[in-house]
């Protein structure tokens, strides 16, 4: 994945004590994203807008609200959750992932 011509925020979004972190970016045409990295552990999101997450290395297992069951993603692979929703995470190893807001 690249994205030329993109605008960086160098300052790091960083969350549960460092352990999920990422940096955001906004494209050529405006579209916000962060890509960042999930160390092992257990996390539960909220979200504002729709999210796209694309899962670029690692494994997890995730829960969007509503849902009994954890599925699980694997590099190359992705999921959307809803606007003002949330979801949760179980990080087995270090995940790459890249979040689009929709």
């Amino acid at each position: 994945m690249e994205f030329k011509n993109a605008r960086v925020i160098a300052k790091a979004n960083i969350y549960f004590d460092g352990k999920v972190t990422s940096r955001t970016i906004y494209t050529e045409d405006g579209v916000r994203k962060t890509l960042g990295i999930f160390l092992p552990g257990e996390y539960s999101f909220n979200t504002d807008a729709e999210e796209l997450m694309e899962i670029l290395g690692g494994k997890v297992d995730i829960r969007l609200a509503g849902q009994e069951d954890f599925t699980l993603y694997t590099e190359g692979t992705d999921f959307t959750v809803p606007a003002n929703s949330s979801f949760d995470l179980k990080v087995y190893e270090v995940t790459d992932y890249c979040c689009t807001y929709k």
